[in-house]
Formats: C-alpha cells, structure tokens, sequence
C-alpha cells in the first residue's frame, strides 16, 4: 500500500531507521506504526539510534584510486574501537564509501555543512527557473523549497543514492552498518581529486605548430 511522507517522517524519528527502510516497514505493515516499528527492530535497523550519540574517534582514512590514476579519494570515517576498526566489515565499508564519493562526486558530508551563501545563490537560481516556467507567484518559494531537497540528494553525501544499491542512501547505508556492527559510525570528512579539475585545458594544434616552425 503507498503510505504517506508523515508516517514515514515519524517511524523515522522514533527508531532512527533509514527513510527508505523506514517507507519499506510501512508498506509491510500496511501503514501500522507499530507493526513497522517491530519490523525495524526484528532488522536491527531500529537499534541504530541508540548508538548514533556515542562518540566515535577511531576508525581509517580510506583511499580509492579510480581510472588509472584520474580520480582520487580520501575519506576519514570514525568508530568507536580500533579493535573494529580493524575488521573486515568495517574496511570494505569505508572502501566502498571511498568509491562511491568517486563515482558521485558529493561535495558536502551532510546538508548542514552546504555554506549559507551557496544555499540562498542555489534558491535564487531555481526561484528563477520557476518563474521563467510561468509558475504563480504565490507558489514559487513552496516549489523552491522542494526542488532545494533535489539539490541535497545530489550533492550531499549521507542524501545520495548509494552507487552500488539505489534503493538505499547513504545514510541509511551508514545505519545498516552501525546495527551490524554494534558501534557508532560516522563519516567525517572527505577530498575527492580529479587530474585536470579547475584547469584550462591545453588543446595543442600540431597543424599550427609545424607551419610556424616551416615559416622561420
């Protein structure tokens, strides 16, 4: 059964789950709440909130290198204990995280680190496009502040569709971990480097170099 983004928003902030996962529990239960939440908890998906406020500052700084040298990931992401930072589990999920930035090219962590100014240049831009589609007024800033949810999903990591499972995000990713591991987990910063970026580029004309050379 479809459920409404209320009831998701709300198992949300009562066991912490993903919004997928928690969208997924609801179709499941029919739009049971409770039902939903049990279903959570039976995943160990509900669990994750509970741990999500303890500090976490072990863990790796993960790199990926990704077509022969072009682009390249660090990112630093945090547990609680070295003894799981050290496991398996723990490094291919920063490693798949680390490809995932490269495939993706996030440029924030989360919502909250987007600079003020980029937000209100990004509203302005779409409050624009708005108008210039002949949309009313009056319903402009609903619109804008909608389409600024799009503009999060595609740059912010813990928002994005993880590369390798669509159907889930980051975060929700990040909350499958904690409640498989059992510790805090968080991703805390990353760079992404691509060769050539914010470079002019250089085209040589080899026609026009040879003529030059035959003209002295």
């Amino acid at each position: 059964m479809a459920v409404d983004a209320k009831s998701v928003k709300e198992l949300r902030e009562k066991t912490g789950a993903g919004m997928l996962d928690c969208k997924k529990a609801l179709e499941e239960a029919n739009g049971d709440l409770t039902k939903a939440t049990e279903l959570l908890r039976e995943k160990g998906l509900a669990a994750a909130a509970n741990k999500a406020g303890r500090i976490a500052t072990e863990g790796v700084v993960e790199s990926y290198i990704h077509a022969g040298g072009r682009i390249g990931v660090l990112v630093e992401i945090n547990c609680e204990t070295d003894f799981v930072a050290k496991t398996d589990q723990f490094k291919e999920f920063a490693r798949d995280i680390a490809m995932h930035i490269a495939a993706m090219s996030p440029r924030y962590v989360r919502r909250e680190e987007v600079p003020q100014d980029d937000l209100e240049k990004e509203k302005e831009i779409l409050r624009a496009q708005a108008l210039n589609e002949g949309k009313p007024e009056k319903i402009v800033d609903k619109m804008v502040e909608g389409r600024i949810g799009k503009y999060y999903e595609e740059f912010c990591l813990l928002e994005q569709a993880f590369v390798k499972d669509p159907d889930k995000t980051i975060a929700a990713l990040v909350n499958e971990k904690i409640s498989a591991i059992g510790e805090n987990i968080t991703i805390r910063r990353f760079v992404r480097y691509e060769l050539g970026e914010g470079l002019e580029k250089k085209v040589d004309n080899f026609v026009e170099e040879v003529m030059s050379q035959v003209r002295q």
